[in-house]
């Protein structure tokens, strides 16, 4: 099976006092991969940029960098993607991994033997630290022999059935263990914790960002504007590579999930972010929308 949508996310910065220059790094152009086609991209921002320029960062991202070079009191970031995605393995796909202390003791003692880039994520990250509680949590998924994406599923479940979403919660600066303390945050903070518990006990796991298709409530129309980003986990199996799970919807993400990046935390893949010259405070306004196009 495979469903297209078309996905805009848009985002407005309006500043009480003008912003003289400012510089801009967007991760919101959709990535390209065996089960996601991007069939056109388009990013338009206002004022125009003086410069700008595509890369391809550290993690395989596309990234869109500008530049703003006069005065402006409001900032228009606009991005529209028409994306086809494939399905994906479901649960009873996974059912053979190996024990989860042979893959950790591997990462461990013959991390070159990993395709590149893999041992990385089983690392303490900015947003992402070491931590003796998350090691507890994790080990009630993780007994002695079981199998890695068994107790890698079992660890979303938990997630999702102990943690309510409270968007009022948390913060971006909210440690990790409050959060686990609280049981409360959003889909960033529940995507942090099960990184943080999957890497306590050694394993790699990485942060994706991307957009869910959601459903209105029965008997209304889609909003649009109405959805959100949306962030997952990804965690390494040497027999099935990686397997994105979602722990805020209970979920192997899917076809009505869209990949835009992906990294060791939400640093390194936050939406748009920049540096600004002048632009005391300011107000934002995020408004994102999924459409299928088709199914």
């Amino acid at each position: 099976m495979a469903a297209t949508y078309r996905v805009e996310h848009e985002t407005k910065y309006v500043y009480r006092t003008p912003v003289a220059t400012s510089q801009h790094v967007a991760y919101l152009r959709p990535r390209s991969l065996d089960y996601q086609h991007v069939h056109r991209h388009e990013l338009r921002v206002e004022p125009v940029p003086a410069s700008s320029a595509r890369r391809v960062d550290f993690f395989g991202n596309l990234v869109d960098q500008f530049q703003i070079l006069r005065p402006h009191s409001r900032l228009l970031v606009s991005a529209e993607s028409i994306v086809e995605v494939l399905a994906r393995p479901s649960e009873q796909d996974l059912d053979v991994s190996p024990r989860w202390e042979e893959v950790s003791r591997e990462l461990m003692l013959r991390a070159g033997t990993f395709p590149p880039g893999v041992p990385q994520y089983a690392q303490r990250s900015p947003y992402v630290t070491d931590s003796c509680e998350m090691a507890a949590f994790a080990q009630a998924s993780f007994p002695a022999g079981r199998p890695l994406l068994d107790g890698a599923v079992d660890l979303m479940h938990r997630i999702h059935d102990g943690f309510e979403f409270d968007p009022q919660a948390t913060t971006l600066t909210t440690p990790l263990t409050r959060v686990l303390e609280q049981r409360r945050g959003v889909c960033q903070d529940f995507a942090h914790v099960a990184v943080g518990c999957l890497r306590s006990i050694g394993l790699a796991a990485r942060y994706v960002s991307g957009y869910l298709l959601t459903d209105p409530p029965p008997g209304q129309p889609r909003l649009v504007g109405a959805d959100a980003s949306h962030a997952w986990i990804g965690v390494y199996c040497p027999i099935n590579g990686w397997v994105d799970l979602d722990p805020t919807n209970d979920v192997i993400a899917g076809e009505r999930h869209v990949t835009v990046a992906w990294g060791r935390d939400y640093g390194d893949v936050s939406p748009l972010r920049g540096v600004l010259l002048g632009g005391a405070g300011h107000t934002l306004h995020v408004a994102v929308s999924v459409t299928p196009l088709s199914s």
